[in-house]
């Protein structure tokens, strides 16, 4: 008998199944892949730290998570500037002077490039959008509408933009300056040496089964234990009895290039719709790497099926509400928590998740 069976060695779990140790308290983790650490995993290919559940980039305000992190692991000073390539073109994310001196050949200044989009803005605009062309084009007009956003956004979601609500786009960033940081946070790095590290150092002091799917035998398994802690996605545990959320899933084709540098940068987001894949990410730039051979993941985004890995909700009215009355029956669970970005439906920040957990570990008591 266990006082904690946390299914889930993710951040989530790791954090609440390391903290509740320090407690005392004992706890019995349930994974069931092939390896701890959710999709934060990397996995070491030739001497580069591979992120094989795309890219994860921690970056926060708060000082203390930032603190907590750099417990388990040392980080760098990496900072997140992706490119985005249209066709023969590529530009800095997220949109600033770099990107609009290079979008417009007659825009240097802050004010000539506030101006152009002003003008931009004027000759498209909806007074009130009833998509997401329709807002993303009252925000920035159409030149980086077609080119920095309309093709990426429909392979992100799987359907035209005309097609998607516009709330999805609440609003665009645009910077006044020439910074391509993508982050505002204080803190920002990797840890040095992958993110594995940090998870097996969270557990090791905790009896982890690997290849163990809590949801294939629920009863034997929450037998076991006082209390469960469940970071697996809410409508499974309830069998979809309610119905299936929505989820966007990505498929990662992975290889070995006999190059040094492949792309010049960690990330690279391919934003024309012909292009299959939504970004290339190439792995040794997260730590500087000089190794002889580079690793690159191309991505591609896709509807969710029962079967497949879930990784984005999609969090429409549709979606959130059918969500509410999944959380409505898990409040009914006895001595089950739901918790992270599965169990509560919701897209999380590593900060947030880590939060997230040590919060819910002070409300155990």
């Amino acid at each position: 008998m266990y006082d904690y069976l946390i299914v889930g060695s993710g951040l989530y779990g790791s954090v609440c199944a390391f903290e509740l140790t320090k407690r005392g308290k004992t706890c019995l983790v349930l994974e069931k892949r092939s390896h701890i650490g959710g999709n934060v995993y990397t996995e070491n290919i030739g001497g580069v730290n591979v992120h094989k559940y795309g890219a994860h980039i921690f970056h926060t305000s708060d000082k203390a998570i930032w603190d907590y992190v750099n417990t388990f692991a040392e980080f760098n000073n990496y900072i997140n500037s992706p490119v985005a390539r249209y066709r023969d073109e590529c530009y800095n994310l997220p949109f600033n002077m770099n990107t609009f001196t290079k979008l417009w050949r007659d825009v240097f200044t802050p004010e000539e490039a506030r101006k152009r989009l002003e003008e931009e803005r004027k000759s498209v605009y909806v007074a009130e959008p009833k998509n997401l062309e329709e807002q993303a084009l009252n925000l920035v007009g159409k030149t980086i509408y077609e080119k920095l956003i309309k093709g990426y956004t429909e392979k992100q979601w799987g359907r035209p933009c005309r097609e998607l609500p516009a709330f999805i786009i609440k609003r665009l960033p645009l910077r006044y300056t020439f910074d391509n940081n993508y982050f505002n946070d204080r803190y920002q790095g990797i840890p040095i040496g992958g993110y594995t590290q940090i998870v097996e150092k969270m557990l090791g002091g905790v009896e982890v089964r690997l290849g163990c799917d809590f949801l294939a035998d629920k009863e034997k398994y929450a037998a076991l234990a006082k209390t469960v802690i469940y970071t697996g996605a809410i409508d499974a545990y309830f069998c979809y009895k309610l119905g299936a959320l929505e989820y966007r899933s990505v498929r990662f084709e992975t290889e070995t290039l006999d190059t040094p540098n492949y792309q010049g940068n960690a990330v690279v987001n391919y934003t024309a719709a012909d292009v299959p894949y939504t970004r290339v990410i190439e792995h040794k730039h997260f730590e500087f790497g000089t190794q002889p051979q580079t690793v690159i993941s191309r991505e591609y985004s896709s509807a969710w099926r029962q079967g497949d890995e879930p990784y984005y909700p999609v969090n429409d009215e549709r979606n959130n509400a059918l969500y509410a009355q999944y959380q409505a029956l898990a409040a009914q669970e006895k001595n089950v928590l739901f918790g992270g970005r599965l169990g509560q439906y919701r897209y999380f920040d590593m900060d947030d998740v880590i939060d997230g957990a040590l919060k819910a570990v002070r409300s155990l008591g």
